[in-house]
């Protein structure tokens, strides 16, 4: 039986600290990491190399993944393996030589808020397709408890396995939002 009481799953997942990697060799990266700490206050760490990225990406669970273009063209085989490392990080290509600190901080802030509008968007995408589905099996349920509720030769424990299923079906119809 699988345990999901561990650093990758369950309570350990959960509490871990979320971070943001910088994937950069440029002069200012410990002087950016700072101030990306300073406007999001989530840790950041930076490598230098794709391949480093990639084993930190596999170790740890990061919200963005900053990529400096100069490394990308550098290293293009090496930048696959991390877009494949990704996950759930938000990827944010800047030119670290051409763009300031302050335009890093403020494309990973766009890029962040993008992706937690589009999450948002897919949460109720789901939470809508799961009531439509669930819709006309609720009804079934209601309507085959109440038809057995009508047999007359209907055992008292029966009848009350079956009230309590109907009950179940009307609460959980409630809770999804569904209208009678």
């Amino acid at each position: 039986m699988p345990s999901f009481e561990s650093a990758s799953c369950g309570r350990g997942r959960a509490n871990h600290t979320v971070m943001i990697l910088l994937v950069t060799s440029s002069a200012k990266a410990q002087a950016c990491a700072e101030a990306i700490q300073r406007a999001t206050t989530e840790t950041a760490q930076i490598t230098t190399t794709f391949r480093r990225a990639a084993t930190m990406l596999r170790a740890q669970e990061y919200s963005a993944v900053v990529i400096d273009d100069s490394l990308l063209e550098r290293e293009p085989a090496e930048s696959e393996t991390v877009l494949q490392h990704i996950g759930m990080a938000v990827p944010i290509h800047i030119n670290f030589a051409i763009s300031g600190i302050d335009r890093v901080v403020r494309e990973l802030s766009a890029a962040r808020h993008r992706r937690n509008k589009e999450i948002g968007i897919s949460r109720q995408f789901a939470g809508q397709t799961l009531r439509n589905e669930l819709k006309g099996t609720m009804t079934a349920l209601r309507l085959s408890c109440e038809m057995a509720l009508q047999v007359a030769t209907l055992l008292p424990d029966a009848e009350a396995r079956i009230r309590t299923a109907y009950l179940l079906a009307q609460e959980m119809r409630s809770r999804l939002g569904i209208a009678a």
